[in-house]
């Protein structure tokens, strides 16, 4: 485990050069989200090679009614011409409501991803998030969300 995350470390310290992000990304996460379906997506630059994530996705079926709010921090690294890769680390919060078992849950979760950067304001991703939930009803376990992102930057 150490020898793991000091490479990890290693790969994200000397991946942290040239090409910025946008100062702002909004739009759409399409993904399982364990049962929520899609996210509104927002991307917030903090720096050159760092920015907050928020989404936010909810469910309203027969059986559950649902929201999470997911917030990550990603450290973005440049591969080649427009092309990024990232990782990130946060966590998030929901609410379900499925008849007799309702509640609230909260998530730990991971990023990884790569992304394209169009010469139009025109972000595309493809990502997988793990999500270690604490809940016995609803969420109580690991998901792996993989997800197509498609955000418009300003």
């Amino acid at each position: 485990m150490r020898n793991t995350i000091t490479i990890l470390f290693f790969i994200v310290a000397t991946g942290l050069s040239a090409q910025g992000i946008s100062k702002n990304a909004l739009g759409l996460r399409f993904g399982d989200n364990n049962g929520l379906g899609g996210e509104i997506s927002y991307q917030r630059g903090l720096s050159e090679n760092n920015r907050l994530e928020f989404d936010l996705g909810w469910r309203n079926s027969d059986n559950v009614d649902a929201f999470k709010l997911v917030g990550l921090y990603q450290w973005v690294m440049p591969l080649d011409g427009n092309f990024n890769w990232y990782i990130g680390a946060g966590g998030g919060v929901g609410s379900f409501d499925a008849g007799e078992n309702d509640g609230s849950f909260f998530v730990l979760a991971g990023d990884i991803g790569i992304e394209y950067n169009f010469e139009i304001p025109l972000l595309i991703s493809l990502d997988m998030r793990p999500e270690l939930g604490f809940n016995d009803n609803y969420s109580d376990d690991l998901d792996f969300d993989i997800a197509l992102g498609i955000r418009y930057q300003f």
